[in-house]
């Protein structure tokens, strides 16, 4: 006689908090417990490239500030190799690169930030290029599942033209909101990305 399967329910989806940052950014929450913090420099202080800096702010959908971000991000180096055993060329990274990080917003402005360098162009599917490009995955309290998207370049024009996931957002004006502004700080390069939740310009998340 078969012997009956008794399967366990799903566990409910949670919002994060209330210790998010403690958890996963203790720097940040005043908790000196890492040797080096994941976030704010995501390259290393050696990798070659054209250092950057990015900086944003996320906005629920009546265009209010989200004060309790936390942003994972994840790219390639400036030859287009991830620091990851599932690039067949991590073994030529840059000397120290990373690629991968994690940073919160300022409590009272709700502006994160990182450093890092510009990503090279990276192969996709079929060997197809992609443009420049970073991924970020965002959560906080009030998103249940953490929300995935890429920010690209503004002086990458011709390589967004061309970005086969750009290419998949079928409202072309919508693709904008994946495009960091590029402008300067102290002779230093910086990108401006908000972010969107909901509502006017809401950035496009991808279903990953």
């Amino acid at each position: 006689m078969p012997q009956a399967l008794h399967h366990l329910k799903e566990t409910a989806s949670q919002t994060a908090g209330p210790y998010v940052h403690i958890g996963l950014a203790p720097g940040a929450a005043g908790f000196d417990i890492y040797r080096n913090e994941l976030g704010h420099d995501i390259a290393g202080p050696d990798a070659a490239g054209e250092r950057i800096r990015i900086e944003g702010v996320v906005f629920d959908g009546t265009g209010a500030p989200v004060k309790d971000v936390l942003i994972e991000t994840w790219q390639a180096d400036a030859n287009g190799i991830h620091a990851h055993p599932g690039d067949p060329r991590s073994s030529e990274v840059a000397p120290g690169f990373r690629g991968w990080g994690r940073v919160i917003c300022d409590f009272d402005t709700g502006l994160w930030g990182f450093d890092t360098i510009k990503p090279g162009s990276v192969s996709g599917q079929a060997g197809k290029p992609m443009a420049p490009h970073i991924s970020l995955w965002i959560v906080a309290r009030g998103i249940n599942i953490g929300l995935s998207t890429r920010l690209y370049f503004s002086d990458e024009a011709a390589a967004n033209a061309s970005d086969p996931v750009l290419g998949l957002i079928e409202q072309v004006h919508r693709r904008q909101t994946l495009i960091a502004s590029r402008g300067e700080r102290d002779g230093k390069p910086l990108y401006r990305f908000d972010i969107r939740l909901q509502g006017d310009g809401e950035t496009v998340f991808l279903d990953i």
